[in-house]
């Protein structure tokens, strides 16, 4: 459990709530971002607990039964809480839970769905008139129970506010450091990452899934390009100047970004440039036009405008919250 930091103040708390045939790869992405302490920051992010209806929870089917964790009560001074996601979809959530889920919503509280677990909320019905995904595979059977909810199943994940889902089981560490990324900026995100050896940002329209996730005959793989861009974010690169370098078309290279990361290329440079930026005022530059040219997005206008797409800030109020 983190400590009060240095200005005495008690660190967001995050709970995550476990449920009866509860998935444990996403309690474990959960444990991954928000609960481990990180002496390579020289703080804790996050006050992280873990809760359960009930003293004993099986968790999915009978993998390990899970014990120790703090009782349902601990929901309610959640200032995040992520919520259950169980593969039976289609079996009711228990009632004290889903009160539990209401009562973390009337209050405020940020609510967080990983795959499932949107079936949580819908059922809560905290989702109704929101935007919301889950895993593909049950957007069907999600529509026709729910139709009140707006669910987008072509994403990694939707942030609508104060209520966050992600779709498939590897979309749960993308959602999580988004949120870090949220809550911190950019540079605390990347750390993250780096110490779960996992990309640091996809955004969040990427597709759940790719087409054709390993080369069936030759090496196709984006990695070199990719790496041979991020060193030059600053240059001006263009879709054209990648296909060249790639010694493809661009409408080839357009089709592996979209088999390979499920993006464009045009997208996935306005993601990195931006990152880039956020991290250049997050380390105390101020000038927005050297910003702006370093990280290749051209013009003080047009890095207010994408960080303000991204984030939801002007560069001000972005270096105010997350200047290191």
């Amino acid at each position: 459990m983190a400590q009060e930091n240095s200005h005495g103040e008690r660190p967001h708390r995050v709970v995550a709530l476990v449920d009866a045939n509860s998935n444990p790869f996403e309690l474990g992405c959960a444990i991954e971002v928000f609960g481990l302490r990180r002496p390579e920051l020289g703080r804790d992010l996050y006050d992280f607990t873990l809760c359960s209806p009930e003293p004993r929870i099986l968790m999915r089917d009978g993998f390990f039964t899970l014990t120790g964790v703090a009782p349902l009560a601990a929901a309610e001074t959640a200032d995040t809480l992520i919520v259950p996601n169980r593969p039976d979809t289609e079996v009711p959530r228990r009632r004290a839970v889903l009160d539990a889920v209401r009562r973390a919503h009337a209050r405020g509280a940020r609510l967080v769905g990983f795959c499932s677990g949107a079936f949580t909320l819908a059922e809560a019905g905290v989702l109704d008139g929101r935007r919301a995904t889950a895993h593909w595979q049950w957007a069907d059977d999600f529509r026709r129970r729910f139709p009140a909810v707006r669910l987008e199943t072509d994403v990694l994940f939707v942030d609508d506010g104060d209520i966050l889902t992600a779709a498939g089981s590897a979309a749960a560490l993308d959602l999580g450091l988004h949120i870090v990324r949220r809550d911190f900026g950019a540079e605390v995100a990347n750390s993250v990452s780096r110490r779960l050896v996992f990309a640091a940002h996809r955004d969040g329209g990427q597709r759940q899934f790719v087409e054709r996730p390993v080369p069936e005959v030759r090496d196709e793989s984006l990695g070199p390009l990719l790496a041979w861009a991020l060193e030059r974010l600053g240059e001006p690169l263009t879709v054209a100047g990648l296909a060249a370098r790639a010694a493809v078309s661009p409408a080839t290279l357009h089709r592996r970004f979209r088999a390979q990361l499920g993006t464009t290329p045009l997208a996935w440079l306005n993601g990195e440039r931006t990152a880039l930026a956020c991290r250049l005022i997050e380390r105390g530059e101020e000038r927005l036009d050297v910003v702006a040219r370093r990280s290749g997005l051209g013009t003080a206008a047009n890095l207010r405008a994408r960080l303000r797409r991204e984030t939801g800030l002007t560069p001000s109020a972005y270096r105010h919250r997350f200047a290191l």
